[in-house]
């Protein structure tokens, strides 16, 4: 089978005349996990919302299944594309599964509110957030109101078992605790492993390694490296991205970064 691909071609998005990212080009193919790491306000998240067609580029183009995105109605970009930014705002004091449930608005027309429903309980199982359904959304603390809306991403992707859609997951695991930080990007290598494209903004160099195929890594707005999570997250290119001494330390069958600085 053609894997899908979600492509950026010579993106750049400018402010006010600064650029945020310059002439970036990359692929996200179904079927793999990417994780995009550099320093912090490198761009990463400009990058993502450019790619789930929140923010138009001032240059360039992004292409779904080689359509160009500013071709998509808003509908079904919802059925080809589910985005977790960084923050998520909830404008009502919905409950933790109405929250959820926001992630299937797009189906409407062919699910139940019951099948929704239950593909949002579901999703806040695996998040581990049932415990949350029945609460007001502005209650929680942050990394349960993050575990919430993983669960609405969770269920949009899950909706319709005859697609592909893409996962974009602005740093996913900001604001959890060490378990539920495995849990959630255990979450997303299912869904890479079941065919479906995942890119995710990570901060943590060893959850990138041992989750993800390949790895991105953006710096002063550009794509200095993109390749196989193994040699791209090198010691020596590492600590001249984050200007501090990284090393690799070998852990059983994995590998974990420390930094020496």
């Amino acid at each position: 089978m053609r894997p899908d691909l979600l492509q950026a071609d010579g993106v750049s998005v400018r402010i006010g005349g600064k650029p945020l990212i310059e002439d970036i080009s990359l692929a996200l193919a179904s079927g793999e996990l990417m994780a995009v790491i550099g320093p912090n306000g490198a761009g990463k998240s400009t990058l993502l919302s450019v790619l789930a067609g929140d923010r138009p580029p001032s240059a360039g183009r992004v292409l779904l299944d080689d359509l160009p995105l500013a071709r998509w109605s808003k509908r079904a970009l919802a059925h080809r594309r589910a985005v977790l930014p960084q923050q998520s705002t909830v404008a009502f004091d919905f409950s933790g599964l109405q929250v959820a449930m926001l992630g299937l608005l797009a189906h409407r027309d062919r699910l139940s509110e019951r099948e929704m429903r239950r593909l949002a309980e579901r999703a806040l199982e695996e998040t581990e957030a049932t415990g949350f359904a029945d609460r007001p959304y502005t209650v929680l603390s942050g990394g349960e109101r993050q575990r919430i809306q993983l669960a609405r991403v969770l269920a949009q992707c899950d909706a319709d078992p005859g697609t592909r859609p893409f996962l974009l997951l602005d740093e996913p695991i900001a604001g959890l605790d060490l378990a539920h930080q495995h849990a959630a990007l255990r979450s997303a290598r299912r869904r890479a492993d079941r065919g479906l494209g995942v890119l995710a903004v990570l901060h943590d160099l060893s959850m990138a390694a041992r989750y993800a195929d390949r790895v991105a890594i953006v710096e002063a707005g550009r794509l200095t490296a993109i390749g196989p999570t193994a040699t791209t997250l090198e010691p020596g290119l590492l600590s001249r991205v984050f200007a501090t001494p990284i090393a690799r330390v070998t852990a059983g069958d994995g590998v974990a970064f420390v930094s020496l600085g």
